[in-house]
Order: structure tokens, then C-alpha cells, then sequence
């Protein structure tokens, strides 16, 4: 064992140090390594990982690092020459793969071994060779003639110690000063560093600007047995006279395990930490990644640039209204804490130039805007006015709020004198205590005057805050009271990416649900279901140029309960969802896709080209017999199939249906299907980003037949014209072009070809 005395930051620079040390030079490399019963299988698969790690800072290539392996024992025996192999991965690969021989020690015989041979496969001299001998030391011969003729060639020698070393012959075996030529194998990234430190200046080119070798008191231990005299005791012995002992006093000796301690100097590469300037001020801590970077972790209030400078101010211009609950249900105590939080957040987020302007309104029975938007344009002054605000208590009527909010809580002011701003408007609802009054069509309203809704609160409001904010994402939940405070970075993020929807906020995106309502599920699992659907409608921006979903129930047979085009938001597609019936009989998803396929996610019922298509299946197995022949033909026309299956059921029967083990999701219990829900949209999202082929599922009706051209398709009627092929052409008519709106993306050409070319997925639909 090898200690080194120095504090832990010390050892912690070391190792790391060792990690990133690189040895690249003309340079032949053998190890020697010991594989005698001594060191037994354990410590001889530790030294295969010693030199393996080794080899790690090693450039290693024919015209530069050249390595080779002798295992010694009884006898040597060469394991791979020099000019094997070319590249690090090919030697380690080789190292693994050396098994363990035993026999006794023979260190000297090895070493004449060498002296005869040479380094096999080596350069002869012409460039430095180096000997790394992985040893315990416990030679069965003489080592001290054939190390000194070794050294003698002008061989650099390095002993490395396994398991409990005999230090003493280790020394004898390695090059002067033995203090930098002999190591510990246990810690391979101090070793590696030792050696390194070693070979610098002389072999390896130079180290990293700043770093240095340093010399350090360091201690080898190593775990010997002695033999120890216990005492005397009286023991009988004979005499000349016949038939006759004495008595005498018999030393007694008994063999003890000790540990012998080797005081050195260790010499090893130190570099300098970018932690080391203690380059984070007011109170951040700074947290190193490598050798050169670092990042603060700022308290709060703090942040404003990378070295936690103060007045962490917005970056982005927001007309910003904290609404504020002051009923009765968060009590004095949770009031006053929500003021803190406030002036808190004024600390980090408004500074002298900061875009934004700040407002607070309360609310319990009735609403009060105390403070409005923009009225304060300094931290100081606006703090005076949140320490003026007091308690209401009362009902907690947060749905009345949020419309009066959006009817009364911004005022536009003009910027110039005759410009006025159009910031983002952002409300912030701070409240912990559920509503007395309707939430969802308040909020829907306030959204649809073009607010940013975003909620804090504990889980207990989870749900509601979900359904104000129309975004899980939007929402920000606190574990305890003093967690709120640790939310305010979260929460300027929230504040300034209000104008950059994420995941599929911003894609374009057909979906159906295929929920199975059979009697297999039951309706108390049926109606987990439906509110696992519910609740993802909120993930996603409903309207005719972002998403459109549509819903199908199913047992024997499919049962739409609405079409991709039927709902253009959120609040309508919360009340059509309520509506979806349990069916009760068998189940058939066979039939189901085949229906989906055919009379969902078709241009007639509001499939829109372009834009990619999924069908999201949940079920609980059954009735999949017959269902993967269907979903194949799906996904051969562009619409991926993501199967969710609750409980038990057979994988393979329903990984044919999903296709790729990445579109199938196994949950235990429908109880648990609710945590499934980000991976879920997550994966769903990924797919709405992928590339979308305009020709799949085909957009022409009545076998019309789809064309790509570049960045668009058209499509090739017979007997039907029209932007579809849609209309039949009456015998003895001239085929008609479509009667189209202007700028429309749709042409008629000869020989009755319809034109299309991809519009910006947040082109209105004509």
C-alpha cells in the first residue's frame, strides 16, 4: 500500500491530473508481468488492469508508443511483441484476453530472459526503452545481478507493486532515483501520473501549461510475516543420567502479521484547477469540469453573468403581473411568504436597464391590482410597495381572477409618443389552495387574449395549475416552503421562453388515440384512461395549424367520438373527451387501425399533407390477434403506430404491432400509467420533428395517384378532378379546375394533374 501526505485536494489534483496525462513520443514499451502463484488469479486480473489503464495515456502507434508483454513465472513467456499491434484499443483487447499461468517467482530469470532477447518486436535501441516490471517482489531467485545488467543497456526501469509488495527488492529491481521509479498498482491514476512525471523532460514532451511536478512525503506500506518471541516457558528435556528429565525454560516464538512501513518521496504532476483563482464571487461555489472549465453555482439573487455578479436582471423585455392568493386558504403565513418570495425575486430579476415592467394583483373574494404593470421602475421603491400589501382572507375565487386579470391587468403605454409596446404579457399565479370556482374556461379565456399563464404552487395544486396554465410545462411545483425560493432561476426561464413554445407547442402534428374500451379494462380503468388523455391534451397547441387529434374508442367495433378536424382548442376538446363512451364487449385492434387507416387519417376527415401522423394505442393486450398486418400498412403510409400496453400481454405479439421496440411502452398497472406520461409525449414529440414524405398517406381520393416534386406533390386524376381528385368529371365536360381561393398552393395543369406544393405549418388553412 502507498500513502501519499498530502491534503485532499492535493490527491484530488493528482488523479485527476493522471486521467488526462498523455505520453506521445518515439518510445518502445514492455511490461513484465508477474502471473506466479504468489500473486494468485486476483491480483494478476488487477494487474492486467493496471497496465490496461496505462495504456490510456499512452499515444500508442507504430511510429510513436510501441507496446509489447512478457508473464513471467517458472519461466517467461511472451504474451505479444512490440510491432503487433498498431492502435491503444487492439493492446488492451489483447490484455484481457492473457490468462493466468502460476508457478514460483523467477524475477531473475525473466530478466535474463530479456537480456538475451531483447524487447521482441522493438526498435534496437534507437529509441528509449522503457521496462515496467508488475510485481509483489517475493522473487524465488537471485534479481540483483541480471537488474543491474538491464540497467546497465541503458533500459529505464519501473517496478510496480501488487498486492503487498516486498518494497526493498522492488528498489533493487527499478532505475535511479528509485523514489520516481517505483510505484503502487492499487491506484492507477496516481501511478500513472508518477510515471508520466517521470518520463517528462526526457522522453515525453512537456506537460500542460501550468502544471508542475512536485516532490511529496509519501509512506509504502507493506504487510510482512515475523516471527516474534512470545516468552519462555518450562519444557522438559532429557538427561544423561538413565531414566531421568529436567526441567528447564524453553523460548517460545509465534509468527505475527505486521505491516512495515517504507517512508519515500513521491514526485507527481500537479496542475492548476480553474477552481484555484476562486473565480466565483458572492458567496457561489465553483465546481470544476476538467482542467480548464468551471461553473458557479450562484445563490439566489446572484447570476447576473458567469461568476455570480449581482442583479440578476431578465434578459427579455416582458410585461410581467404576479397574481397573488391572499384568501383564507394560504393563510397569514403562506401570504407572507409570498410576498418574500416576490421581493426576492425582484432582487435577482430587476436591475437598473431591465426590459421588463412588474405589477401585483390580489385576490380571495375580489380582485385588487395594487401595483400596476410598469408603475415601479426600481427594486427599492417596488419592495416598499410589497411591504405595504396586506392580508384579505376569504373564499379563493381564482377562475374570477384570471378573467378579470385578463380583462383589466394590462394597460398598454406608449413607449414613444407614438409608439406603444407590444411586450409578451406573462401572469404568474402564486397560490396553494385549490379553487372555489371554475378554472378552465377563466384560463382558456385569459390565454385567448394572448396572456402567458404560468402557476407556482405544492403539489396539492398540482392538477388545477396544469389546467390554468394549458402546458404541464408551464407549471411549477415546490416541494416545501423554503423550495419556493430555489425555483426563482426556474421560474425567469419560464418568464422569458414564453414567446419560444417547446416540444410540440410548435410542431405540426395529426394524432388519434385509440383507446380500448372493452370489457377487458373495465370502466374504472377505461376512465383512468380517458384522463391520461385528457391531461396530454394540454402538451399539446390545438388548432388547425399546429395539432389536430382525433379519438377512437374501441371493443368489437370502432367508435370515432371526434374527427382531427372536429375541436380547434384545448377547452373543446376537454368537453368532448368527458363524452367518450365504455363500451364493455371483446376487444378488436385489428379492426380498429383498419378503420383509422381508412376513415380517420384521411384528407377527408381533416388529415392535413405534410404533417406528420400518429396513432397512439392504448390498451391492456387483448384482441391484438390480427392487428399487426394493419399497423404495417399504417406505417407503410407514413403513420407511426405507438402502443402503450398496461399489465400483462405477450411482447411479441405486440411489438409486431408497434414495429420497433422504441414505439412500445410496457406499464405494470393503469395506476401507474400517469407517470408514463412525459416519456409518452416525449417519444411522440420526437417523431412530429422527424422529415414527412407529402405523398404518405396518399392525399388523392378515388385512386388519384401522388407525385413528389421538389418541396411539393400533386395529384394525377383519371375520371376525377379537383384539388383531390374529388369531383368526377360528367361525361361529355371538360375537366373543370377547381374553383380555389387566392394564393392558394393548388394549380391545374394539362392532362389533369393537381399541384401542391408544402406550405409553413403555421399557414391558416384556407
Amino acid at each position: 500500500m502507498q500513502e501519499i501526505h498530502a491534503d485532499q485536494e492535493i490527491i484530488g489534483k493528482i488523479s485527476a491530473a493522471g486521467q488526462l496525462m498523455q505520453c506521445s513520443a518515439s518510445l518502445d514499451i514492455l511490461f513484465l508481468l508477474d502471473g506466479s502463484y504468489s500473486i494468485g488469479k486476483g491480483s494478476f486480473e488487477r494487474s492486467k488492469h493496471f497496465a490496461g489503464k496505462l495504456c490510456d495515456a499512452l499515444d500508442i502507434r507504430p511510429d510513436r508508443v510501441r507496446v509489447g508483454m512478457i508473464q513471467f513465472s517458472s519461466t517467461p513467456r511472451l504474451e505479444f511483441p512490440l510491432d503487433l499491434y498498431q492502435t491503444k484499443q487492439e493492446v488492451k483487447e489483447r490484455i484481457k484476453r492473457i490468462a493466468f499461468r502460476g508457478g514460483s517467482t523467477e524475477t531473475g530469470r525473466a530478466l535474463k530472459y530479456i537480456l538475451r532477447k531483447g524487447f521482441p518486436g522493438g526498435r534496437n535501441s534507437s529509441v528509449p526503452e522503457v521496462l515496467i516490471i508488475i510485481s509483489d517482489g517475493k522473487s524465488q531467485g537471485g534479481t540483483g545481478m541480471p537488474a543491474v545488467q538491464v540497467k546497465e543497456r541503458h533500459i529505464t526501469v519501473f517496478a510496480v507493486g501488487i498486492k503487498f509488495p516486498r518494497w526493498e527488492e522492488l528498489h533493487a529491481l527499478a532505475s535511479e532515483p528509485t523514489d520516481q521509479h517505483v510505484f503502487f498498482a492499487g491506484d492507477t491514476d496516481d501511478a500513472a501520473n508518477g510515471l508520466y512525471s517521470t518520463l517528462t523532460g526526457s522522453v515525453c514532451s512537456a506537460t500542460a501549461p501550468g502544471c508542475r511536478v512536485e516532490s511529496h512525503p509519501c509512506e509504502r506500506r507493506t504487510l510482512e510475516t515475523v516471527k516474534e518471541l512470545a516468552g519462555n516457558y518450562v519444557c522438559w528435556k532429557g538427561s544423561q543420567q538413565p531414566n531421568a528429565v529436567r526441567a528447564s525454560l524453553c523460548p517460545f516464538y509465534r509468527w505475527k502479521r505486521v505491516l512495515i512501513k517504507h517512508p519515500s518521496k513521491c514526485f507527481r504532476t500537479v496542475c492548476p484547477e480553474p477552481c484555484d483563482s476562486q473565480p466565483c464571487q458572492n458567496g457561489g461555489t465553483c465546481v470544476p469540469e476538467g482542467l480548464d472549465k468551471y461553473h458557479c453555482l450562484c445563490p439566489v439573487g446572484y447570476g447576473g453573468d458567469i461568476h455570480c455578479a449581482p442583479k440578476l436582471s431578465l434578459g427579455c423585455g416582458v410585461d410581467l403581473l404576479f397574481l397573488m392568493d391572499s384568501s383564507a386558504g394560504v393563510t397569514l403565513e403562506g401570504f407572507l411568504r409570498y410576498k418574500a418570495f416576490l421581493k426576492r425575486f425582484l432582487q435577482a430579476a430587476m436591475g437598473r436597464d431591465s426590459p421588463m415592467n412588474v405589477g401585483v394583483a390580489q385576490f380571495d373574494n375580489n380582485v385588487r391590482i395594487p401595483i400596476e404593470v410598469g408603475q415601479h421602475k426600481d427594486a427599492f421603491s417596488f419592495m416598499k410597495s410589497i411591504d405595504a400589501l396586506n392580508f384579505g382572507g376569504g373564499g379563493t375565487l381564482t377562475g374570477r381572477a384570471l378573467r378579470y386579470i385578463a380583462q383589466h391587468g394590462f394597460r398598454s403605454t406608449p413607449v414613444f409618443a407614438d409608439v406603444w409596446d407590444d411586450l409578451p404579457r406573462v401572469v404568474v399565479l402564486l397560490t396553494d389552495s385549490k379553487s372555489q370556482d371554475p378554472v378552465a374556461e377563466a384560463a382558456q379565456y385569459a390565454r385567448d387574449r394572448d396572456l402567458s399563464l404560468i402557476g407556482v404552487g405544492s403539489s396539492f395544486v398540482r392538477a388545477e395549475l396544469a389546467e390554468v396554465t394549458g402546458n404541464p410545462k408551464q407549471t411549477i411545483i415546490y416541494s416545501d416552503p423554503q423550495d419556493l425560493f430555489n425555483r426563482i432561476p426556474e421560474l425567469q426561464r419560464r418568464i422569458c421562453s414564453v414567446d419560444s413554445p417547446e416540444g410540440c407547442q410548435a410542431q405540426s402534428l395529426d394524432l388519434t388515440f385509440a383507446v380500448d374500451a372493452s370489457a377487458g379494462v373495465g370502466l374504472e380503468n377505461f376512465l383512468r384512461v380517458r384522463d391520461f388523455v385528457r391531461s396530454s391534451r394540454l402538451h399539446f397547441s390545438i388548432n388547425r395549424d399546429v395539432t389536430q387529434i382525433a379519438l377512437v374508442v374501441y371493443g368489437s367495433r370502432p367508435h370515432t367520438v371526434f374527427a382531427l378536424d372536429t375541436h380547434t382548442s384545448n377547452s373543446a376538446l376537454l368537453q368532448a373527451i368527458d363524452q367518450a363512451p365504455f363500451l364493455g364487449d371483446s376487444a378488436s385492434a385489428g379492426s380498429t387501425l383498419l378503420h383509422i387507416y381508412g376513415d380517420v387519417m384521411t384528407v377527408q376527415k381533416g388529415a392535413r399533407p405534410g404533417v406528420n401522423k400518429v396513432v397512439v394505442m392504448l390498451t391492456n393486450g387483448g384482441g391484438m390477434e390480427g392487428a399487426a398486418a394493419p399497423a404495417q400498412q399504417l406505417r407503410d403510409n407514413g403513420i407511426l403506430v405507438f402502443v402503450v400496453v398496461i399489465g400483462d400481454a405477450q411482447r411479441d405479439i405486440l411489438l409486431k404491432v408497434a414495429g420497433s421496440p422504441n414505439y412500445l411502452v410496457h406499464i405494470s398497472s393503469y395506476e401507474d400509467l400517469q407517470y408514463y406520461q412525459d416519456l409518452i409525449i416525449e417519444r411522440i414529440c420526437e417523431e412530429a420533428k422527424s422529415p414527412v414524405n407529402l405523398c404518405k398517406p396518399n392525399p388523392c381520393m378515388n385512386q388519384g395517384r401522388c407525385v413528389l416534386g421538389p418541396g411539393s406533390y400533386r395529384c394525377e386524376c383519371h375520371g376525377w378532378e379537383g384539388p383531390h381528385c374529388e369531383n368526377r368529371v360528367l361525361r361529355g365536360d371538360s375537366p373543370r379546375s377547381a374553383v380555389l381561393p387566392p394564393h392558394s398552393h393548388v394549380r391545374h395543369g394539362s392532362s389533369g394533374w393537381q399541384h401542391f406544393s408544402r406550405a409553413s405549418p403555421h399557414t391558416k388553412r384556407h
